[in-house]
């Protein structure tokens, strides 16, 4: 069986999950339209996750891919957090706003929470992917019983076998380019960076699982280049931000229609993880600030979160999690559907 076989897809295309920014409406456009949709469930809980299926069962018949985080729990550092939102508070003040007196740990790791595993074993979504390493043994058998296809994201060789090892049906490739969250299972460990291209190629040599390529890829060109370098399908996830369907706000959407696309960074003050980002006020107050200092993932994304909504609330957008890849100048503010038959139509007069 083909991985788009096992995928139920007809394109080989993946809209990247992308929490917080995936809608139901874009997951079901893009899976109607024959590639398959991806909806984040790492930034709800599992009656939230349930929801946005049912969401997505109302508008499509399709294969959905429904993404969960795998990040080790964080350790609560009292002191660390106190100084964190002592070094935000002049941004706080800024919008008219005051810090939260603490933050806490506001996502539950897939890894421990059983409601969110009981609910996709119900659910039974075509598939399910991992991001931040993988589950226990039991929660991937748990799933591959309810006959679910598992793919996980890898950064390295290293991690991608890992996940082989763990049982998943595929391994999704992301490159350094990619928007978002880096995959990383470790973010205090060295990261070597590398590239789509190389990192695809690398796992295609070296593993027997099918591989699908992402980071920096945003058209039908790009979803070729990484078939002709291996892999089985490319995952997009910048290509589909400016889609009206997405949940991003007009800042975020202003953003990446302007120069702000070409110049895209990683940063971990937002979230506590490294994550690449449209420049703006928020990797502005993070640069040159040492890891150290801060907050544990996800408990620096509620201080990040809580800057935001003040921020916006003052009609100031330059403090969200403004998430894009290398590929951001390249986007096209094109209905779901179309950007797929587009996507397809690339594909077909590159190869």
């Amino acid at each position: 069986m083909t991985l788009l076989e096992r995928l139920g897809i007809d394109l080989p295309i993946i809209q990247a999950p992308m929490a917080g920014v995936a809608t139901a409406e874009l997951a079901a456009a893009v899976s109607n339209a024959g590639a398959l949709g991806s909806l984040g469930v790492g930034a709800t809980d599992a009656d939230g996750a349930r929801k946005m299926i049912a969401a997505f069962r109302e508008r499509s018949r399709r294969s959905l891919n429904v993404n969960v985080f795998c990040h080790e729990p964080a350790r609560a550092d009292p002191s660390r957090e106190s100084a964190w939102l002592e070094h935000l508070r002049p941004h706080f003040e800024r919008v008219g706003a005051s810090p939260p007196a603490q933050v806490k740990e506001i996502y539950r790791s897939f890894i421990e929470d059983e409601a969110m595993l009981a609910a996709l074993v119900a659910e039974r979504p075509q598939v399910v992917s991992f991001h931040f390493g993988v589950p226990s043994a039991a929660r991937v058998k748990a799933l591959q019983d309810a006959g679910i296809v598992l793919l996980a994201s890898a950064t390295s060789l290293s991690e991608a076998r890992a996940a082989e090892k763990a049982g998943v049906h595929a391994i999704v490739a992301q490159g350094y380019e990619a928007g978002g969250h880096r995959g990383v299972f470790d973010a205090d460990a060295n990261d070597d960076c590398l590239g789509t291209v190389a990192l695809t190629r690398l796992l295609v040599r070296q593993l027997a699982v099918p591989i699908i390529a992402t980071g920096g890829i945003m058209d039908g060109a790009g979803i070729a280049a990484a078939l002709r370098l291996g892999a089985e399908a490319a995952q997009l996830g910048t290509a589909f931000i400016a889609c009206p369907e997405s949940s991003a706000d007009a800042g975020f959407r202003q953003a990446l229609a302007s120069d702000a696309a070409h110049h895209t960074m990683m940063t971990r003050a937002i979230s506590g993880r490294p994550a690449r980002c449209l420049p703006n006020r928020f990797t502005a107050l993070g640069a040159g600030v040492s890891p150290q200092r801060i907050p544990a993932y996800p408990i620096a994304y509620d201080a990040g979160k809580a800057l935001n909504a003040a921020a916006k609330a003052a009609r100031e957008f330059g403090y969200g999690a403004q998430w894009a890849g290398q590929g951001a100048p390249l986007a096209r503010a094109l209905p779901a559907a179309e950007l797929v038959r587009v996507l397809a139509t690339e594909l077909r007069e590159a190869i």
